[in-house]
């Protein structure tokens, strides 16, 4: 029996928060630590032990990076402990009736090698193996239901709308651009690269695209691209784009607020100037958080797989090697160095 138990001692690698982030965040504020993990779930225990495969890096967790005086809507990260992020697994003990060894999952899990998962009806069992797993952290993911909730049920799309979509090469704005044209929308991207732009108007199908940083004057770039004006703006990024958007508004126009990832490194956020366009063109501004819409899964899940197995969607990733490589790939997203969907690949099997 003892031999048995040291035989399921592993070596686990791991990726803790040295302290919260006031600013841009650094590699140093996160550290690579070793120990050591038995791969058992507790006597009469439900969790399940998994063996992460690929990690995912999300702007979202910048936020929960900083100290909050309030609350927000999830919780902080904790100094010193491993960071929670989610991940494509692979169940190597359970105690749970509905999990077994060798199961595939997706859910929230940590930045280490083998994880504990207390709350296992969190995780979503793999449906379809035969795609890229790493596709559960990004098109079939959360990324991707957040770009179908968002499109389709805060913007509430009909044929021939104007569309416009910042961050439009990032893990979601990619997907609302592509459903977005499957829908008969006309549909323009911002991007921070000419390779961005370059791909959202060749790979993705985008009707325009424009390099933001080469923009002298946004609202000139917005009445060139719509000059008859946006009726959807699907916002990942808020700010002076934001604010340039609100006056190229149609009237009755919608503002899916998904993201505000110029905001996020920020101490003193900028403020908006433009809401009187709000009143005078009746415009709606919706946020919405996904974990709203994890009832809808697996209805997504098949409409999505099914536009990829036709091919009326594609996706690009960005995949990082190595649990060593997650601070630098993490920090990376706040510089725009990815191309795609940002991810790390810990283990193939």
């Amino acid at each position: 029996m003892a031999a048995a138990a040291a035989a399921a001692e592993v070596s686990n690698r791991s990726v803790i928060l040295k302290r919260h982030v006031t600013g841009f965040p650094t590699e140093d504020d996160m550290e690579l630590v070793t120990a050591t993990v038995r791969l058992a779930v507790p006597p009469g225990s439900a969790a399940v032990m998994v063996k992460n495969l690929y990690l995912s890096c999300d702007p979202y967790m910048r936020s929960r990076m900083t100290n909050h005086k309030e609350p927000s809507y999830v919780p902080d990260y904790v100094p010193g402990e491993i960071i929670p992020t989610f991940g494509v697994s692979k169940v190597v003990e359970s105690g749970h009736p509905d999990y077994k060894a060798g199961d595939l999952v997706w859910g929230m899990t940590a930045c280490e090698e083998y994880t504990l998962i207390t709350t296992p009806e969190s995780l979503f069992k793999i449906n379809h193996p035969e795609l890229p797993l790493s596709y559960y952290l990004g098109v079939l993911g959360m990324p991707g239901l957040t770009a179908y909730a968002g499109f389709f049920d805060v913007s509430k799309p009909k044929k021939g709308d104007y569309v416009f979509i910042s961050a439009a090469l990032g893990a979601v704005g990619q997907l609302v651009g592509q459903l977005a044209k499957i829908t008969g929308c006309y549909v323009v991207g911002s991007a921070g690269s000419d390779e961005k732009v370059n791909l959202l108007k060749t790979k993705f199908g985008f009707d325009d695209a424009f390099n933001y940083k080469k923009e002298q004057d946004l609202n000139a770039a917005l009445k060139r691209c719509f000059p008859e004006g946006i009726d959807i703006y699907f916002d990942n990024v808020g700010g002076q784009i934001l604010d340039a958007a609100l006056l190229n508004m149609r009237l009755h126009g919608r503002v899916a607020m998904c993201g505000l990832i110029s905001q996020y490194n920020l101490e003193l956020h900028e403020g908006v100037c433009n809401l009187a366009c709000v009143v005078t063109k009746r415009v709606r501004i919706e946020g919405f958080i996904v974990t709203e819409y994890f009832g809808t899964y697996r209805k997504f899940e098949e409409e999505m797989v099914g536009h990829l197995k036709e091919e009326n969607i594609t996706y690009v990733e960005d995949v990082a090697e190595g649990i060593e490589n997650m601070p630098a790939a993490l920090v990376g997203l706040f510089y725009g160095r990815n191309i795609g969907k940002q991810l790390v690949a810990v283990a193939r099997d």
